[in-house]
């Protein structure tokens, strides 16, 4: 019997590699996005820190006999690891279900990628390694809320420059529901004029979907705004950090006055728990929970609850006829139909 080891962390690092030069495609086999190669990035990182917390070196064992012995050996190192770097998540970098199972769905897919393109025999023990997920709470605004956002100038006036661009880059995003990757993206090139009528195609980076969308009047006015500051800029929205810019929508929404108590729970192993975070006590408000993430979800909420087919707002939103993601949006607006009808049957049992 002849054994074999390679170290972990230098194979994860040729196949984030691999990932990056196009020599790992998809299954459609297009090449793996860019934005996919950077979330490879975070879970080498992980890996490492996982190394260095524990003072091991991660390692891929492949036998070229079958053996009893190093079998159950193997299905026990791998169940350890798993047990251990999800222990390493949880609680040193105190990380909830949703995103464990996105670094562990990688890690799988990592395994896929030894065996199937490298010819490294792992195993199957990978297969044993379970994706968490949880259903978080979907943070939107309703119509009004969004409505004060657009026409509110008394409102903007209080704002800093900076919240003000803020402002107006959630605006838009609100508007026409797209990732925030595909948001930043846009170019002024990229607006087409047609008529007395504007319109922005665009083709979306996570899906590669085709999507025109027609836009209203202040979301042009928004557009010329940017373009009269853009110093020879080629998109129409400033590169911004993350971290920042979900700050500054925090911030501006708790200047609106939106900071009625949520709640969060969230969880770990599938058991719900309290998040740790230290803001107002732990305790979230509904200013705490915007993000760059509210304005697709802004916008999908918006179509459907003033009225647009879903089957329109799956061609704009990107979403297909089967998935789920949409369809939570759905459920949170059959939600906001049943308050307004739960209003006016209430009304009438006053009235009688």
């Amino acid at each position: 019997m002849t054994t074999r080891e390679y170290a972990f962390v230098p194979l994860f690092e040729k196949f984030i590699a691999y990932s990056y030069k196009g020599k790992r495609l998809k299954a459609d086999g297009n090449r793996i996005k860019p934005q996919t190669v950077d979330n490879y990035m975070y879970v080498l990182r992980y890996l490492r820190e996982y190394e260095a917390e524990y003072g091991l070196l991660l390692r891929i064992k492949v036998m070229s006999n079958k053996n009893k012995r190093m079998f159950h050996a193997e299905h026990n190192y791998w169940k350890k690891f798993y047990l251990q770097f999800t222990n390493f998540m949880y609680q040193k970098k105190d990380c909830y279900d949703n995103y464990v199972g996105t670094v562990i769905k990688t890690i799988r897919i990592f395994f896929n990628f030894l065996n199937k393109d490298m010819g490294i025999p792992t195993g199957a023990f990978y297969k044993n390694f379970y994706i968490c997920r949880e259903d978080v709470p979907i943070v939107t605004l309703m119509p009004e809320q969004l409505q004060f956002l657009i026409n509110d100038t008394k409102f903007k006036e209080q704002l800093t420059k900076s919240l003000q661009k803020a402002q107006d880059i959630f605006v838009f995003g609100c508007t026409v529901a797209l990732r925030v990757s595909d948001l930043f993206a846009i170019k002024f090139t990229d607006v087409e004029h047609i008529g007395a009528y504007y319109y922005l195609p665009v083709k979306t980076i996570k899906t590669g979907v085709a999507v025109r969308i027609k836009l209203p009047a202040y979301a042009i006015a928004i557009i010329e705004k940017f373009r009269a500051g853009s110093r020879g800029r080629k998109t129409i929205f400033p590169p911004v950090p993350r971290t920042r810019f979900n700050n500054q929508l925090k911030t501006i929404s708790e200047m609106a006055g939106w900071i009625n108590d949520m709640g969060r729970l969230r969880t770990k192993r599938g058991i719900q728990i309290k998040s740790t975070s230290q803001v107002n006590n732990g305790i979230y408000r509904f200013c705490d929970l915007v993000s760059s993430h509210t304005m697709r979800r802004t916008a999908i909420t918006t179509m459907l609850m003033l009225g647009m087919k879903e089957h329109v707002v799956r061609k704009i939103s990107g979403h297909t006829e089967s998935s789920k993601s949409f369809y939570r949006y759905v459920n949170l607006v059959q939600s906001y139909l049943d308050n307004e009808v739960d209003e006016v049957f209430n009304k009438l049992v006053e009235v009688v």
